[in-house]
């Protein structure tokens, strides 16, 4: 079956409830977190696609606030196959990358369709790198992504070149090349017609420090229905080994002209990529901004990509400066095994209410097939919802 999906672009608003002339205020220090068994268990699969990482949420409307909307889901890694009680059946198979459409913003599976490209016994990656000499050794792990309202609709999902190392290392592979995808509004599955274009901002050859470019999006613009929009779309870096976060900016629609990309390098924006300065460090290869209320912006991430801490920063700007880290969360109880962890925590604005933020991340081991053929739905996203505290302020008519 092929899914078509049609980008349009609707009205919403996330900027709080006002109620008798007061405005609902977030103290970001005074929350409660809990896991989400809603959305959890809509990954608890036992046949075909049964686990995943990334993951992404796109909302195909191009608005976080859209209440009827249709959300793609992004996974990079995923493992599809049949699960019979506890015990993974021959034959499973793993492929680089899928995706699910959901309809509606409710954890409902009877509205939720994982697909993979190919046909049972043949499934294969949706996206691969577009290359003269095919090399199962390479492919693409998925970033965030975007419906740009300012370019016709069009789907625009950064990704990652991943090429195997076959090291003994713990992590046997390395990134070689930083894509942006175009795919075309109402471009039928599995988008055959989709437009691949390298970043040019790194060099992968000199062994210098590259920057990660997509590990979280945020389109802060009138046209996404943001409340305090600038105009900007910020595509956000991981850089080097301390997990630097980083920050480009452009207009949405000049997003594939990577000419007009600005960097923030601490004071201001520029256009060389050298001058870019750190906005925090010890981040997650995923992560998200966004914004949590009036002149506050929510840095989530996992600290250091893998530890159990999932950690949020608040600024006054999508760049910061942000404050302090705050531990929203713990994962200690998905890594009883000192062979698992758990990585890549992040908040999905789509999928979350005002003064809340639903945060998902993943769980895996490492030693993943040993594992897997025993904990089949061991990999997989998990979901913890953070509630904060609001404080009603008199606003001025």
């Amino acid at each position: 079956m092929f899914l078509t999906i049609a980008l349009s672009s609707c009205g919403g608003d996330s900027s709080g409830k006002k109620e008798n002339g007061k405005v609902n205020e977030i103290n970001e220090r005074e929350f409660t977190a809990e896991p989400d068994a809603d959305w959890t268990n809509l990954f608890l699969r036992k046949s075909g696609w049964f686990g995943g990482d990334g993951i992404f949420v796109i909302p195909l409307s191009g608005k976080d606030a859209e209440k009827s909307d249709s959300l793609l889901f992004l996974f990079s890694d995923t493992m599809v196959g049949e699960i019979h009680g506890d015990s993974l059946q021959p034959g499973f198979v793993m492929i680089n990358n899928s995706v699910a459409l959901l309809k509606g913003k409710t954890a409902d599976s009877s509205n939720m369709a994982f697909k993979m490209a190919g046909v049972k016994g043949s499934y294969k990656a949706i996206f691969s790198p577009k290359t003269n000499k095919p090399d199962k050794d390479t492919y693409f792990w998925l970033g965030d992504g975007f419906a740009n309202p300012d370019s016709k609709n069009d789907l625009f999902i950064f990704a990652y070149q991943i090429t195997n190392t076959h090291d003994k290392s713990p992590f046997p592979f390395k990134e070689t090349d930083n894509v942006l995808i175009r795919i075309p509004a109402g471009s039928p599955f599995p988008y055959a017609d989709q437009e691949q274009t390298a970043l040019p901002f790194n060099d992968y050859k000199s062994g210098t420090e590259t920057i990660s470019f997509g590990a979280g999006v945020f389109n802060n613009s009138e046209s996404a229905g943001e409340p305090e929009p600038d105009g900007f779309l910020y595509v956000y870096g991981i850089k080097g080994k301390s997990k630097q976060l980083v920050s480009a900016r452009v207009k949405p629609a000049q997003v594939a002209s990577f000419g007009d990309w600005e960097f923030w390098g601490g004071n201001g924006w520029s256009k060389d990529v050298k001058s870019v300065k750190a906005l925090s460090d010890s981040v997650s290869n995923e992560m998200s901004v966004s914004r949590l209320s009036k002149g506050k912006y929510a840095l989530v991430y996992q600290l250091g990509s893998i530890f159990p801490e999932i950690c949020m920063q608040v600024g006054p700007t999508p760049v910061g400066p942000f404050g302090p880290r705050i531990v929203l969360y713990k994962t200690s109880n998905d890594i009883q095994d000192a062979d698992l962890f758990t990585y890549n925590a992040k908040a999905h604005p789509a999928l979350s209410a005002p003064g809340e933020l639903l945060i998902s991340y993943n769980v895996n081991s490492f030693k993943f097939f040993d594992v897997i053929t025993k904990k089949p739905n061991l990999y997989r996203p998990r979901f913890v919802r953070v509630k904060f505290t609001q404080q009603s302020s008199q606003t001025n008519h």
